[in-house]
């Protein structure tokens, strides 16, 4: 174990049915916290771009990763939630309370993603197709990214306060950097807006013994990943290598760890 002082605690962690959320729910479960999953179920892309199992992934529920935690010993529950409604994050609080208790570690991981772009392209660089940006990329990508996250930590902050309690993290996930996210236009721009929120939190919450850090992976294959993203990281990077969800889901853990303590207001690049 990471850190023993993790068992019992609470996790509320969405976009947890597959991908890095799928692999953090495990990670944190195996080091004996109650973990609650949040997942909204998408319609394939269908584009020959993206592997099927990636749409497969997209379109499932929670059940394989419960039962991945649960046969290990682990506690876990899971509900279906459209975080692009503002009253999801008090509904998703109220259940993780009603199931385990006060949420004491919160990872906004999920995320609206889609590539949109201010140029007259078609298709990025590995293939996919591109969009204009428009008032639906908008609306899709910061509704998710960057409201939800937002009033997720506003929530947390609400009750952990209310009720006295002195020790809780929060966790984001981010892409894209201030130099923008050609053809992930809305994408880059909506993390760079949730990081600012998370880093505002970190300053304001610190008091409260809350920690507050975003985590930007490498390129990660969350089934996404085809022949021609492989090749173009064995070509630039550092390390020159795909990241697993598994890989993020140790840093994430340790944030939420006692060895995590003194870190906060931080953006962790992985390589």
């Amino acid at each position: 174990m990471i850190d023993p002082r993790l068992a019992g605690k609470v996790a509320l962690i969405t976009g947890a049915n597959q991908g890095i959320g799928a692999a953090t729910a495990v990670a944190l479960a195996a080091e004996g916290v109650a973990v609650f999953l949040t997942y909204k179920r998408l319609a394939p892309l269908n584009d020959p771009a993206t592997p099927p199992a990636y749409d497969q992934a997209r379109g499932s529920d929670a059940g394989e990763v419960l039962r991945r935690i649960r046969e290990a010993g682990g506690t876990a529950e899971a509900a279906e939630a459209d975080l692009a409604d503002p009253r999801t994050p008090k509904v998703l609080f109220d259940q993780v309370e009603k199931a385990f208790g006060p949420v004491e570690i919160l990872v906004n991981n999920a995320s609206g993603w889609l590539s949109d772009t201010f140029s007259p392209a078609g298709r990025d660089a590995i293939g996919r197709p591109l969009r204009p940006v428009d008032a639906e990329t908008h609306e899709r990508q910061f509704a998710v990214d960057v409201r939800a996250p937002a009033l997720l930590i506003s929530e947390f902050a609400r009750r952990h306060v209310e009720r006295g309690a002195t020790w809780g993290r929060i966790v984001g996930l981010t892409s894209g950097g201030p130099d923008g996210f050609p053809t992930e236009v809305s994408y880059g721009a909506a993390k760079a807006a949730q990081e600012n929120y998370t880093m505002s939190a970190a300053h304001e919450l610190g008091a409260y013994g809350i920690t507050a850090n975003m985590v930007y992976p490498p390129v990660t294959d969350t089934g996404w990943v085809n022949a021609e993203v492989e090749k173009l990281v064995a070509q630039s990077g550092v390390l020159r290598e795909v990241a697993q969800p598994e890989d993020v889901a140790e840093v994430i853990t340790f944030l939420a760890s006692h060895q995590g303590r003194k870190v906060t207001a931080q953006t962790i690049r992985m390589f």
